[in-house]
C-alpha cells in the first residue's frame, strides 16, 4: 500500500512538468536548438553591450591580426580583425541583429500572407480557389533566388526591401499547407454544425478553423526562418542584400572570400555564425513538430 502511495507521488511529481518541458528535456537536439536560440538572441539584444568594440571602426595599424590563440594574434582581438581593422568579434555580434530581425519579419510577412490565402481559397472554393492555386502555380514556376534578385535588382538593396521581398516571395509554401488542411477540416461536423445555425464565414475561419492548423503553421514558421536567415546571407554575399556600414555575416563572407588563403577567419567565423544558427532553427523546428504532434499527447 505505502509503496503505491509512494510511486502515485514520485509519478504525479513528475507529471507536474508541462508537456513541452518533458518533450524538450527528452530531446537533446531540442535542448540544443533552444540554447543556441538564446545565445544568438541575447547576444543580438545586447549586441552594444558585449561587442568590445565598435564593428565599424577601421583600424589601418590593426588589419588582419589573426585570433587571439593564433601565432600573432592578441587578446585585444579575440577573433582577429578584418581587412580594414575592424574587430571580427564585434562585427559577428551586431551581424546577429540582422539575420533575426529579416529573418523574423520575412517570415512573419510570408507567414501572413499565405495564411490568409490558403484559409479564404480552401473555405470558398470554385472559381476563388482556382485564382488562388494559379498564383501559386506562377510563383513555383519561377525560382525564388532568382525572382528575388530580380527585385532587388530593379528596387534597389536595403534591409526593408529585403524583408518585404522575402517575404513576397516565401509565402506559397504556408498556402499549399493551409489549404490542404483547411479542405479536409471544413468537411468536419463542427465546422457544419457551425454554418447550420448561421455563423459568419469569418468567425468559423478564424474561431474554428485557425486553431486547427497552428501547429502546422508554427513548425512550417521555424524551418522557413532557417532557409530566410541563409537567403539573407546569401544575397547579402552578392551585394543585393544588407549593405555597409550596416554589419552583416553574409557582408562579412563576401568580404572574406578574397582572403582565404592568408586571412581564413575573415570568412570562417560568420560562416559559422550563420551555420550554427540555422541549425538551431532546425532543430527547434523538429522539436516543436513533436511538440505539437497528436500522438505526443500521452508523454
Amino acid at each position: 500500500m505505502n509503496g503505491r502511495v509512494l510511486d502515485r507521488a514520485g509519478s504525479g511529481g513528475a507529471g507536474k512538468l508541462p508537456k513541452w518541458l518533458r518533450l524538450l528535456l527528452k530531446s537533446k537536439t531540442g535542448t540544443t536548438g533552444v540554447v543556441i536560440l538564446l545565445v544568438v538572441s541575447v547576444t543580438a539584444i545586447f549586441a552594444p553591450l558585449l561587442a568590445p568594440h565598435d564593428p565599424v571602426q577601421q583600424n589601418v595599424a590593426d588589419m588582419l591580426v589573426p585570433p587571439a590563440w593564433a601565432e600573432g594574434g592578441t587578446s585585444k582581438y579575440l577573433l582577429g580583425t578584418d581587412n580594414l581593422g575592424r574587430d571580427m568579434l564585434s562585427r559577428i555580434l551586431y551581424g546577429s541583429q540582422v539575420s533575426l530581425v529579416v529573418g523574423l519579419l520575412s517570415v512573419v510577412l510570408a507567414g501572413t500572407i499565405g495564411l490568409a490565402i490558403g484559409l479564404v481559397s480552401s473555405f470558398y472554393g470554385g472559381w476563388i480557389d482556382n485564382a488562388f492555386m494559379r498564383l501559386v502555380d506562377s510563383f513555383l514556376a519561377i525560382p525564388n533566388i532568382l525572382f528575388t534578385l530580380v527585385i532587388l535588382k530593379v528596387t534597389g538593396p536595403g534591409m526593408t526591401t529585403l524583408i518585404v521581398v522575402l517575404g513576397v516571395t516565401n509565402w506559397v509554401v504556408y498556402a499549399r499547407i493551409i489549404r490542404a488542411e483547411v479542405l479536409s477540416l471544413k468537411e468536419r461536423e463542427f465546422v457544419r454544425a457551425a454554418k447550420s445555425i448561421g455563423v459568419r464565414d469569418a468567425t468559423i475561419m478564424v474561431r474554428h478553423l485557425l486553431p486547427n492548423v497552428t501547429s502546422s503553421f508554427i513548425v512550417v514558421s521555424t524551418l522557413s526562418m532557417a532557409t530566410t536567415i541563409i537567403a539573407e546571407s546569401s544575397l547579402s554575399f552578392l551585394g543585393l542584400g544588407i549593405q555597409p556600414p550596416t554589419v552583416s555575416w553574409g557582408g562579412m563572407l563576401s568580404a572574406g572570400r578574397e582572403y582565404l588563403s592568408d586571412s581564413w577567419w575573415m570568412a570562417t567565423f560568420p560562416g559559422l555564425a550563420i551555420t550554427i544558427t540555422t541549425l538551431g532553427v532546425i532543430f527547434v523546428g523538429d522539436w516543436l513538430r513533436d511538440l505539437l504532434d497528436p500522438r505526443t499527447k500521452e508523454l
